[in-house]
């Protein structure tokens, strides 16, 4: 009996000095972490299923994805269309016209024929009148958005004005995101969750895309990723394009780059390697895994470049380059890795490599030792924001970023020098 009472005075004991110690660890709480509120962005069929025009030029606000074609540069405006930028002379590129193409994010061109995403569906449009397009075709649910049968196609968070703050006290301190109140939060740290936010100037048949492009045109055929899964089109009649294959990948795959008979896949999780032996059935040929964050890949001389950045979409802090020996594709083997700011986009011409920094600016690596790339930078543009690239020429770089377009003489890669900048309207 004496022994249980001691045993009980001591389970007692011990309470008091958890519940003592939780009241200090309460009253010690000073950490506070910021939220920011967003809207749940959806949209209706009959809000985009509409004919396709293009309008007079307007400004750049919201720049997305970035395509060259024929001497014209057409820069995405993010979920609405794409700017028609005239770049016969790049020291003085003219702002010309607008598409009206509502959700739009990506495009690819061959042969003055068009294919871009229209939010769910993927539109064929004629631009041999760029003034008249005219669609051709269009196909339906390619894209991945949830369908609300009262909403509409769930397309984005936007992010709104407000944010709250909460301590560690809070039972969402924890937490990503939360709803309250009616609201829905998420961490400020990765407030940019809405947005998505994938040669010598003569004119060619199939037009060149960025890093972050998440179409690709090859030979007869168009390839197309969207959250999880690969859709591939024979385009033996390019006005109608005929679905060959639907792949499902793995959830989060984001860019497309096609090397050889290859298409490298950038995926939250890492980079996935089909092949296209049978160009109408892509086939998995294997993985290089890495942690989860965005990732855009290319590739040159069997050397995979793949930038991993931290963002709400990607779900974790990680900010780093990793160089891939894809010689033996079925066996991708990492070389080396090194850290970086922010990465983004990049493009890879010669021996350099141009890699887009965010807010950091874009820098300029020499590649022909891989394993010391890092101590080989050799130039570093400053005070601009740089999202994505495509490397034209030995002598002709563009960069997109927030602040605009952004061209460059690399002429010589030690000594970037600006072309022109055609600056968005904020």
């Amino acid at each position: 009996m004496k022994n249980n009472n001691l045993v009980n005075q001591l389970w007692v004991l011990v309470a008091l000095i958890c519940i003592s110690l939780t009241s200090c660890l309460k009253d010690d709480c000073s950490e506070v972490r910021s939220f920011v509120e967003f809207e749940q962005v959806y949209v209706q069929p009959v809000e985009f299923r509409v004919d396709i025009k293009t309008v007079e030029a307007r400004p750049m606000e919201e720049t997305g994805k970035i395509y060259f074609y024929n001497n014209y540069i057409f820069i995405n405006e993010q979920y609405e269309g794409v700017h028609v930028i005239d770049n016969t002379n790049p020291a003085s590129p003219q702002n010309i016209a607008f598409i009206d193409i509502p959700g739009n994010l990506d495009i690819a061109i061959k042969g003055n024929i068009m294919y871009a995403d229209n939010y769910a569906d993927l539109l064929t449009i004629d631009i041999s009148d760029m003034q008249n397009p005219n669609l051709t075709c269009r196909d339906e649910e390619v894209f991945n958005y949830h369908f609300n049968n009262n909403l509409g196609y769930f397309i984005y968070n936007k992010p709104l004005d407000r944010k709250i703050s909460i301590d560690c006290n809070d039972p969402n301190f924890g937490d990503q995101f939360f709803q309250r109140g009616g609201g829905f939060f998420l961490e400020d740290l990765n407030a940019n969750a809405g947005t998505n936010v994938d040669n010598n100037g003569n004119a060619v048949e199939t037009g060149q895309g960025g890093s972050l492009a998440r179409f690709s045109l090859i030979n007869e055929y168009l390839y197309v990723i969207s959250e999880s899964r690969l859709t591939a089109y024979n385009l033996s009649n390019p006005t109608k394009p005929s679905e060959t294959q639907t792949t499902d990948i793995s959830w989060g795959i984001e860019t497309l780059f096609p090397y050889k008979d290859n298409l490298f896949i950038g995926a939250n999780d890492g980079m996935y390697i089909y092949s296209l032996s049978n160009p109408e059935v892509p086939a998995y040929v294997s993985k290089f895994q890495h942690a989860r964050a965005c990732d855009p890949v290319v590739v040159k001389d069997d050397i995979a470049y793949v930038t991993l950045r931290n963002g709400t979409r990607c779900q974790n802090f990680i900010n780093q380059l990793d160089i891939i020996d894809v010689k033996d594709v079925t066996n991708p083997r990492l070389i080396v890795s090194f850290d970086m700011e922010h990465p983004h986009g990049l493009a890879v011409r010669d021996n350099n490599l141009y890699l887009c920094e965010g807010e950091h600016g874009l820098k300029v690596f020499e590649t022909d030792d891989i394993e010391k790339l890092s101590d080989n930078k050799i130039d570093h543009i400053k005070n601009m924001n740089a999202k994505d690239a495509i490397s034209l020429a030995k002598d002709h770089l563009l960069v997109i970023g927030d602040g605009g377009l952004y061209q460059y003489d690399t002429s010589d890669p030690s000594d970037v020098k600006e072309i022109s900048y055609l600056s968005v309207t904020k």
